[in-house]
């Protein structure tokens, strides 16, 4: 099974935007799939995380919600915030067991999604940056086209080559409908960033099928 992660520029690029339209997509193109988001901080009425919820919805193999989303957090802060203030301790290891539970389905690729951006804390001393480079996986990034875009992906692109770890590629994620030359930022990207453009998703307020961007992930992969 491959294994993905995703990542973002910051909290709100849209990484659970994009990655269900790749499991979409991957669906169309025949692939199985799984997914899991292993912190998320925030939860619904009903006492779940929506993003987490939406992966669950979207993959092709069933999986259970606890698989699915190993810490969820009731408070939508920093999730090394919220996990402290309900007295527990996000723990690598317990991230480690749950991602191989879910690389052991019969599946042909799992997106794993982050929370908040790259360097995301779990506690005082550790990122997921760090769980990520511990478990050698490929990255994703999502780029949520707004202002302020081009620092924040750039210095991203430049940790993720600085951890060793293979970036696959990165996403345009237009989520502001009304930035200004959002088109010209797109192309000073797509000139600047050393990874490939795997697509551009306009806005809209659900993700549609899109087996091009499934389909330049699987040749990156």
């Amino acid at each position: 099974m491959q294994t993905i992660f995703i990542t973002g520029t910051d909290t709100d690029a849209g990484k659970t935007y994009v990655a269900v339209a790749l499991l979409q997509g991957l669906k169309a193109l025949g692939y199985r799939t799984v997914a899991q988001k292993p912190v998320a901080a925030g939860v619904d009425d009903t006492g779940f995380n929506t993003d987490a919820l939406q992966l669950q919805q979207h993959v092709t193999e069933p999986l259970s919600y606890d698989l699915v989303n190993p810490y969820c957090l009731n408070d939508a802060v920093a999730p090394h915030l919220a996990a402290e203030k309900a007295g527990l301790c996000i723990e690598p290891a317990v991230l480690s067991n749950e991602l191989q539970k879910l690389q052991n389905a019969d599946a042909d690729i799992a997106l794993v999604e982050g929370a908040g951006g790259w360097l995301l804390p779990l506690d005082d001393k550790s990122t997921m940056a760090d769980w990520v480079i511990d478990q050698q996986l490929p990255v994703l990034l999502v780029v949520g086209m707004k202002l302020g875009c081009l620092n924040h992906a750039l210095l991203t692109e430049r940790e993720i080559e600085r951890s060793g770890l293979k970036l696959l590629g990165w996403v345009a994620n237009c989520i502001d409908p009304d930035m200004a030359y959002q088109q010209e930022n797109i192309r000073y990207l797509q000139q600047k960033l050393a990874a490939p453009c795997l697509g551009v998703l306009p806005y809209q307020s659900e993700p549609q099928i899109n087996t091009s961007l499934a389909s330049a992930l699987v040749k990156q992969m």
